[in-house]
């Protein structure tokens, strides 16, 4: 499944839930206001723009926001919230596109930095960000930490999610550090339609080293956006990484 099939117009159109999901305020308000305060005045950069779920909020509080996306699809989407002036998009892979203009901050968010599926591209990531920013400069990471507590021995598929409509069923291969998320949406009738994403999950230990060799430490990390403690139950984490300031 290569990111450029999964992420098709179908999947564009589908993407955004007004009020709801990821789109709900409760859910999106705490981002916004986390990274329009690590911007600290300057511009931000987000890998993975997506349809524009947390850029347009943050470029509407004042923060000069532009993009990087792999899916011209979702790009187009984007398009119908904030035209290229406002908001401008490179299309491109996260691990390697670079964008023009200086940045205080670049962010990743909704663990989308897992869908590049090797460690070589993961690590490309953060000296990408880093080649962004300048000293000071914060790079932040919403990411899931693995549920491999839940993954019974031998058994190697896990139901995250069941509700009315829908089903979540997370495949692992755990040699590679691979998961396979199958989303399952059903109604009354016989069929159900299914969408699926591949991902490496990575630990957090592991995010470190990967920032430490882009030349980053760790400032901060939390278990949500409202800065909530992180601890060894939580299932996600906000991790924000920082160019040392110039001596």
């Amino acid at each position: 499944m290569e990111q450029e099939d999964i992420w098709d117009a179908d999947a564009a159109r589908r993407y955004d839930t007004p009020g709801t999901g990821m789109f709900a305020p409760e859910v999106l308000g705490p981002a916004v206001d986390r990274l329009a305060l690590l911007a600290g005045g300057g511009a931000a950069l987000e890998f993975a723009i997506g349809t524009g779920r947390v850029a347009v909020p943050l470029a509407g509080r004042g923060v000069p926001v532009t993009g990087i996306e792999l899916s011209r699809p979702m790009v187009e989407q984007l398009r119908t919230k904030a035209d290229e002036a406002t908001i401008p998009v490179i299309i491109g892979d996260m691990a390697t596109t670079a964008a023009p203009g200086d940045y205080t901050l670049v962010y990743l968010v909704f663990n989308t930095v897992a869908n590049l599926l090797t460690q070589t591209e993961q690590v490309e990531c953060f000296r990408n960000a880093a080649r962004h920013l300048g000293p000071g400069g914060r790079f932040v990471i919403e990411l899931w930490v693995p549920e491999l507590r839940k993954l019974p021995p031998g058994q190697p598929a896990v139901v995250c999610q069941s509700e009315p409509g829908y089903i979540l069923l997370d495949t692992y291969d755990t040699l590679r550090q691979h998961v396979v998320s199958h989303h399952f949406h059903f109604d009354g009738t016989k069929q159900a339609e299914l969408f699926r994403t591949p991902h490496r999950y990575i630990w957090p230990a592991e995010l470190d080293l990967m920032a430490q060799l882009a030349g980053f430490e760790l400032e901060s990390r939390h278990a949500d956006w409202d800065g909530a403690e992180f601890t060894a139950e939580s299932r996600s984490h906000v991790s924000v990484y920082r160019i040392p300031p110039s001596q």
